[in-house]
This record gives structure tokens, C-alpha cells and sequence, in this order.
């Protein structure tokens, strides 16, 4: 579980993509530069990795480690294949 400074940070971190995405749509409302919204796009699509890669390493160093610490072997087979199926879905959004 993510503790209350965790969430605080993290809810922080979605209120700048938030805002990033919403000058993404004023840039585009404006005709601005299309090199310029695609850095905005940028910016906010690394955030939100960013954000990502937090949670991600929550869940390994809380839920994961609990389980392969003193879970069932089952347990800790569904687990792993967990795992493996975030890291496919999701690996190319946590560069």
C-alpha cells in the first residue's frame, strides 16, 4: 500500500500532468506550433511514466515482497505471473 506521503506526492505529480494536458488542448484551441504541443505531449507522457514507475515499484517492494516472503507457493506463482503480464502491458509506458 502507498503511504500518505506517497499519495500526497503522487497526487501532486497527476495535478501537474492535469495541467500540462490542459495547456496541450489551449495550444491546440490556438493553432500553436505542432513542435511545441508535441514537447507539451512529451512532457506530460513522461509524467504520468513517471507516476507509473512509482506505483510500480510500491506494488514490488510491498505486495510482491510479502508474497514471496512467506506466501503459498501458489501464491507466489499468480504473482509472478502478475508480473510478468504488467511488465508486457506496460513496459513500454515505464521506460
Amino acid at each position: 500500500m502507498l503511504s500518505e506521503d506517497d499519495k500526497k506526492k503522487l497526487t501532486n505529480r497527476l495535478r501537474r500532468v492535469v495541467g500540462q494536458v490542459d495547456a496541450v488542448g489551449r495550444m491546440i484551441e490556438n493553432d500553436q506550433y505542432c513542435v511545441d504541443i508535441m514537447m507539451q505531449l512529451s512532457a506530460a507522457t513522461g509524467a504520468l511514466g513517471k507516476v507509473g514507475e512509482i506505483v510500480l515499484e510500491n506494488h514490488l517492494k510491498t505486495c510482491v515482497a510479502e508474497v514471496l516472503e512467506g506466501g503459498e507457493s501458489t501464491d507466489r506463482e499468480k504473482k509472478l505471473e502478475e508480473l510478468i503480464g504488467l511488465f508486457r502491458k506496460y513496459a513500454s509506458v515505464i521506460d
